[in-house]
Parts: C-alpha cells; sequence; structure tokens
C-alpha cells in the first residue's frame, strides 16, 4: 500500500449497497479490514452480506435520526461518507453525525464529495466539505467526476428498452471514472495518513463525447445504441415519467446540461497515480457488464 502509516480497527461504511459503497467495502475486505456497513433497514443487508466475503457486520443507521450514530460509531477507526440522495440539506443531518464521530474518537472520515463541489456554493456537498475541514478528525475529500456506471443504472432502461442515450449534454465530452476505481482509493485513505487532510479530483484518462460510448456499447452488445441529444423540457419530462422525484430531476438536468459546457471533461491524472496503474476505461466497464443492457 506504501505512503503513510496504516490505521487498525473497523470501519464504518455507509451506503455499502450502492455503486460506490459496495466497491469500497470490496476494497477493504482485499485489505483484510473489518468492515461496519452502515444500513437503514436489516433487509437491506441480506444481499449484501451474500455476495460479500469477509468481515463484514451491519450496523443501523439513519441520518435523520441522530440516536442511531453513537452506536454505529462505536469502537470504529474510520468511516466511508456519503450523502443519501434522499438528503437535500446536510447541515442537520450529515454534519451532526461528522461531529458524533469527533466526540467517539473517530481518526479519519473520507467523505465522497463531487467534482468542483470546493467552487460550487449550492451543492449539500460543498457544506459538508467545509464542515469536515472545521472539525476534530482527519479527512480525506474525494471529488469524481462523472460515473461510468451511470450507464448501467441511471441510463440501463434507455439503453436497453430504447436502444438509446438520451440526455442535454450536447456534444460535451466526459472524462468517465469507474467506481471499482474510486473504491480502491478510498480503502487507500481510510488506512494510509499519508492521504489524510487532502482533497483529490479524480477522473479517467480519456475525455468522450455520448457519441463514442453509444458506438462502443453498439460494439460490445452487437445492436445499434445511438446518442440523443435531449433538450431541457424534452429531458424533464423524461426524467418525470421515470418518476423521479423533483430534488432528483432537477439535480439530474442541471449536471446534464453542465456537460456540455466542458464542466466534465477535464481529465485530471491523480487517480492514476494514487492507483499506480492506468484508470479503468468506458470500453472496460462496458465489456465488463454487458449483460446489463442485454
Amino acid at each position: 500500500m506504501g505512503g503513510g502509516a496504516v490505521v487498525s480497527g473497523p470501519v464504518l461504511v455507509t451506503g455499502p449497497t450502492g455503486n460506490v459503497g459496495r466497491a469500497v467495502v470490496r476494497a477493504l475486505l482485499a485489505e483484510g479490514v473489518a468492515v461496519r456497513a452502515a444500513v437503514k433497514s436489516p433487509e437491506h443487508t441480506v444481499s449484501l452480506l451474500k455476495e460479500m466475503d469477509g468481515d463484514v457486520m451491519p450496523v443501523p443507521l439513519d441520518f435523520r435520526r441522530p440516536e442511531t450514530f453513537l452506536p454505529a460509531l462505536e469502537g470504529v477507526r474510520g468511516v466511508f461518507l456519503m450523502r443519501p440522495q434522499v438528503l437535500a440539506h446536510a447541515e442537520g443531518t450529515l454534519n451532526a453525525f461528522i461531529d458524533a464521530a469527533g466526540t467517539q474518537g473517530v481518526k479519519q472520515v473520507v467523505f465522497l464529495s463531487m467534482a468542483g463541489a470546493e467552487k460550487r456554493a449550492w451543492a449539500p456537498h460543498h457544506a459538508v466539505e467545509e464542515h469536515l475541514k472545521r472539525s476534530n478528525v482527519g479527512w480525506t475529500l474525494l471529488r469524481p467526476a462523472f460515473f461510468a456506471q451511470n450507464l448501467g443504472d441511471a441510463y440501463r432502461e434507455d439503453i436497453r428498452q430504447d436502444g438509446r442515450l438520451y440526455m442535454p449534454a450536447g456534444h460535451g465530452k466526459v472524462a468517465f471514472v469507474d467506481v471499482r476505481d474510486v473504491g480502491e482509493v478510498a480503502a487507500r485513505a481510510l488506512l494510509d495518513t499519508s492521504l489524510r487532510n487532502r482533497a483529490f479530483t479524480l477522473t479517467g484518462l480519456e475525455a468522450v463525447t455520448f457519441d463514442e460510448v453509444a458506438s462502443v456499447l453498439s460494439e460490445v452488445l452487437g445492436r445499434p445504441i445511438r446518442y440523443v441529444p435531449a433538450s431541457v423540457p424534452g429531458y424533464v419530462r423524461h426524467l418525470h415519467q421515470r418518476r423521479l422525484s423533483w430534488d432528483q430531476l432537477g439535480l439530474q438536468t442541471l449536471m446534464h446540461v453542465g456537460l456540455r459546457f466542458g464542466k466534465a471533461e477535464q481529465v485530471d491524472p491523480t487517480l492514476t497515480n494514487l492507483l499506480g496503474r492506468p484508470t479503468r476505461t468506458v470500453r472496460q466497464y462496458i465489456e465488463d457488464h454487458a449483460p446489463l443492457w442485454r
């Protein structure tokens, strides 16, 4: 692993059933670290524990119920923290949780933020970043760019059912980042003190257009997938039909319109340097997960 001292003791992972949380759990288990998986209800854990081979213990945690904070944090050395999509405001929830982590003697919080959060005062992630910097716990801020996993998640039905990628991204390029790479770096930041009190922007090594992504999908799946640039009203209608909440709908639309103006095209070598190998490409992600769209 290299770098600074390695912190011992169990690590609490929030969002362990989602793409990023699952990748963090896997990476920690690969390092032989005991994981406490923070879940809202025990039902969420059954599938998680089935597929995880190692020391994973589910613990109840609900950011809207502060009485769950201290029990979840007891005896924990580090925390992987991510904001649940349903939480719009961080002040009374995540920030209160960070304070509780400080009182429990947690040494390190690795926060999954977003690219550009330091400059976007409107983003809930910004408030959490600022609070962490003022807290008495060690912190690492991970600011990933656009996830390749969106293709198998937010866009999956469009690709499977309609054979199209549909969003208001114009001809913007995206330096897609693979969640598996982010999970590895998060695990490292939780264990290696040389990454403490630092912020990292994480992107892939190449920026591609959605036209190029559609052509890779077509090639791998053996059927035509096309990219259709959406208008903003058309996209809002589309997300409404997909039953997204108004909050999610607004955030998704803002994010995709930002892509038109190059908000995610910047390539940053940080992730490759931290991994000590090239990052995974969007093609690798598609090839590894082809059954998702079949």
